[in-house]
């Protein structure tokens, strides 16, 4: 076995030494000691909680710090002169947030956070009209996500239970099929005006078709967006090629951005150029070359691009980390966190399957193309005692109440020791 490449599913064992010697081959293994990791009675924890908060990036702090000490010696004059200026602290990531999610430099605008971004989009891209009101999301979608939902359908006089359709699995079952969708498109598509699901679905960690959902979606006439909150940064992403409308995503979770860091969000450029497009206006969405003659340009002009859906300027302290983030992303490349993820999720579950008795069932898919770097784990016996007993052996995870354990063993960070310290703490049941 000379790389991670070579490594086939067939051929995993589950002793000790084989998940050291994964661990060895690993080229991304260095990324590791780039981020703080959490330590517990002085040693550090088996961190698999990447899908609801990412560890902070070595570098943040002094990159924070540089800011700080342009604020205290430019003031204002750091909108201009800073190391990175303010004014145009955005554009950073032009570059980097276009290859994050497959788009084209002018379709990413880092801003907000992630519903007030979803907020904004629907202000944009449902258009009820006619018999097409309706809005169409997955069963379970992020609460977050039915609440904006149902709330901007009230805005604009609808009554969800009539206008919230709702894409769920099958009776028994706990994945979304991308042929059932189809059906519920054929028979009620005409009056779906828009299409909003998530990418990777929080609970089951189920990757969903985002490129044949999107085309069937335009087949019948329906706008397409996702949220991808637990896709940006744990699988690739070609937005811009499978023609998505528009996309949303929060930056703390596999971006490791913080605490309710900034957000992103794609806007495909054959919307982007429209300026005629209904939006909430803000000075920071404004053509740059008028954004400050303040009270002598009274009138919005927003920007042809992702930039004009901008309400304010950009946070420059919550930005920060992204920056850091993404440069460590760009560094390891999303071709290879991908394979290593493949690996690294696909040991863990052999591990599980080897070890769990009948009372723990993985509820992800298997097959590894449906799924990203996150496992949900249903446990049928004490189920929150077995999560406490992770807690006591050193595991920070998360519990979905009623009985599931979500683990991420995310592959900027974890190891393959990670992953087979985590099956036998839970198989061992405490």
């Amino acid at each position: 076995m000379q790389s991670l490449h070579e490594v086939n599913a067939a051929a995993f064992e589950a002793d000790r030494e084989f998940a050291e010697q994964l661990d060895s081959i690993d080229p991304l293994s260095g990324f590791r000691s780039k981020f703080h990791v959490p330590k517990l009675s002085g040693k550090d924890s088996i961190y698999l909680c990447g899908n609801s908060l990412g560890l902070q990036p070595v570098a943040v702090r002094d990159m924070i710090n540089q800011e700080l000490d342009d604020w205290c010696t430019l003031g204002v004059k750091g909108h201009r002169e800073a190391s990175n200026p303010w004014f145009s602290y955005h554009e950073l990531f032009q570059e980097s947030g276009a290859r994050l999610v497959g788009a084209i430099p002018g379709e990413v605008v880092m801003m907000n956070s992630l519903t007030v971004n979803l907020h904004m989009m629907l202000r944009t891209f449902f258009r009820p009209e006619g018999a097409r009101t309706r809005i169409l999301i997955e069963e379970p979608a992020f609460p977050s996500d039915t609440y904006a939902v149902k709330s901007h359908l009230r805005t604009r006089g609808l009554d969800p239970d009539e206008h919230l359709v709702t894409f769920s699995p099958r009776q028994g079952e706990d994945i979304l099929r991308t042929e059932d969708l189809e059906q519920l498109l054929q028979e009620q598509g005409d009056m779906i005006a828009l299409i909003l699901l998530g990418g990777v679905n929080f609970y089951t960690g189920q990757v969903l078709d985002m490129q044949a959902i999107t085309k069937i979606g335009h087949e019948h006439g329906c706008i397409v967006g996702f949220d991808l909150a637990h896709a940006a940064g744990n699988i690739p992403l070609r937005l811009h090629d499978w023609n998505v409308d528009f996309a949303a995503w929060c930056s703390y979770k596999y971006l490791n951005s913080g605490p309710g860091a900034v957000a992103g969000c794609f806007i495909h450029a054959d919307h982007g150029a429209d300026t005629s497009l209904q939006r909430y206006g803000g000075w920071w969405g404004n053509d740059p070359e008028q954004r400050f003659m303040m009270h002598l340009q009274p009138e919005f002009k927003p920007v042809g691009s992702a930039d004009g859906w901008q309400v304010s300027n950009p946070p420059i302290l919550s930005m920060t980390p992204l920056l850091a983030s993404l440069k460590l992303f760009d560094e390891a490349g999303m071709d290879r966190l991908r394979e290593k993820s493949r690996v690294l999720t696909g040991y863990l579950e052999y591990l599980l399957r080897e070890l769990m008795g009948e009372d723990c069932r993985i509820i992800t898919p298997a097959d590894p193309g449906s799924r990203g770097c996150q496992l949900s784990i249903r446990v049928l016996d004490e189920p929150e005692r077995r999560f406490e007993s992770l807690e006591r052996h050193g595991v920070i995870c998360d519990f979905r109440k009623p009985d599931v354990i979500r683990v991420a063993p995310t592959p900027l960070y974890n190891t393959f020791m990670d992953a087979w310290n985590f099956a036998r703490i839970l198989t061992e049941g405490g």
